[in-house]
């Protein structure tokens, strides 16, 4: 008992490790980032009544009291659409992350049941990695057409092969750590070795790789809308705006600035958090 307990306290260390790189400098400002822009788009029903898809007289209209970031080229609130799409893209990326997670993870498990298993999986994952993200999310919407799921499956698909190999990895040192020997060899079988002894111990490094995962999909969300595949109009997204924008620069920069300065801070503050995320793990 003493010896299969040992390794979920070297666990509990490593989290607590975690905890403490969210303490650093870069930890705090990933934080406040990240935790400013998801508040903004959460409260975005109260801190604008606008309706982010109704079409008034004045486009691209300077800023002003019932407008305060102005207007787009077909006179729509542009506070509001940005806030509404802060909360689309967060929708879509903690949906898309977490389940491109638990399938890599699956897959991984998987691979550690047999070597021949372990070969499968490992072609799939170099078949994925294979294709560049936006080659990927071509392919995709080629079949599936732009919208939402689409985004979705391909931000998931992209994510697949970094999750599972990162748990493989762990997988492959923990199934040869005393712990799990005692556990074979008190009679436990290679499924109940890998589920109750060995991914506990495993799972850590997935933390890194969530935060790594979500700056990610903020990037592939925000390339598709720009490229037209993404989520489909008039939900508005960042990436869409931002694509609206372009045609503008010259002449109405702000159209552009908000969305930009909103998706830069996303992305720097999942970067931020995985780096001090990272650090923690090895300090």
């Amino acid at each position: 008992m003493t010896t299969i307990s040992f390794p979920l306290a070297a666990g509990s260390r490593s989290r607590n490790r975690y905890v403490a790189g969210l303490r650093t400098w870069r930890g705090v400002t990933g934080l406040v980032l990240v935790g400013t822009v998801a508040l903004a788009g959460l409260l975005a029903p109260w801190l604008t009544d606008a309706d982010p898809d109704a079409q008034g007289p004045q486009a691209l209209a300077a800023p002003s009291g019932d407008h305060p970031l102005g207007t787009d080229d077909i006179g729509r609130d542009l506070l509001s659409r940005v806030l509404h799409g802060i909360l689309t893209d967060l929708s879509i990326i903690l949906t898309a992350v977490p389940a491109g997670a638990l399938i890599g993870a699956a897959l991984a498990l998987l691979a550690g049941t047999s070597r021949a298993a372990d070969l499968v999986v490992q072609r799939l994952f170099d078949l994925v990695l294979s294709f560049p993200g936006l080659i990927l999310g071509l392919a995709v919407t080629a079949i599936l057409g732009p919208g939402r799921w689409p985004v979705v499956i391909i931000i998931a698909l992209a994510e697949v092969p970094y999750f599972g190999r990162q748990l493989r990895a762990g997988v492959l040192v923990q199934r040869e750590r005393e712990y799990a020997l005692a556990a074979r060899v008190g009679g436990a079988g290679r499924a109940r070795v890998l589920l109750r002894h060995v991914l506990p111990n495993a799972v850590d490094p997935l933390i890194v790789q969530g935060a790594v995962a979500l700056s990610v999909g903020v990037f592939i969300e925000g390339a598709l809308s720009f490229l037209g595949l993404g989520v489909r109009p008039p939900e508005p997204t960042l990436g869409s705006l931002i694509s609206g924008s372009v045609a503008y620069l010259d002449t109405d920069p702000v159209l552009a600035a908000a969305p930009l300065a909103v998706t830069t801070a996303l992305v720097l503050g999942f970067t931020l958090l995985a780096e001090a995320l990272n650090r923690g793990a090895r300090s």
